[in-house]
């Protein structure tokens, strides 16, 4: 009797004392914003990286699609953000969004590059907490005028001179 109550233990109440161990850690969200200075849609060597561009996450309901939860960070001097995010999200649909550049020059986002999906929950095998976004960009208003001669390397790379 007492090693089917031991066995019950270990099957039922384990677990769950180690899943909620789990839940109780945050997610750090990490990704970068970029200024593309070409205007091409995506990272090149003329890129610069922002500080100090407003990003946010957003997380929607994955039937109604209303917003569920919404929180928002900074960049740091790399264009790099961390942002913490206290719960699981389960079954939401999360995105890293763009919200603002403090560049005047630089705010229109990218439609192909203005967001990255991010996966918020721990029911899904992985276990560590930092979740990274793909990196996000806004168009310079005008092209770097070195990106003519830049992008003609890129289209010229896989032919033979």
């Amino acid at each position: 009797m007492s090693r089917v109550v031991l066995v019950l233990l270990a099957l039922c109440v384990l677990p769950a004392l180690v899943s909620a161990k789990i839940v109780g850690k945050p997610f750090h969200v990490q990704g970068r914003v970029y200024c593309d200075t070409c205007r091409c849609g995506f990272e090149t060597s003329a890129t610069t990286y922002i500080a100090g561009a407003t990003v946010g996450i957003k997380c929607m309901n994955r039937n109604s699609m209303s917003l569920a939860y919404s929180v928002e960070g900074v960049t740091d001097a790399n264009g790099t953000y961390n942002i913490l995010i206290e719960d699981d999200h389960e079954d939401q649909i999360c995105e890293s969004v763009l919200v603002s550049s403090p560049f005047s020059d630089c705010k229109s986002a990218d439609p192909g590059r203005s967001r990255a999906n991010v996966v918020l929950t721990r029911f899904n095998g992985v276990v560590k907490t930092k979740r990274f976004a793909n990196n996000m960009g806004f168009f310079k208003d005008q092209a770097l005028p070195e990106c003519t001669e830049l992008l003609k390397q890129y289209l010229n790379y896989d032919q033979p001179e």
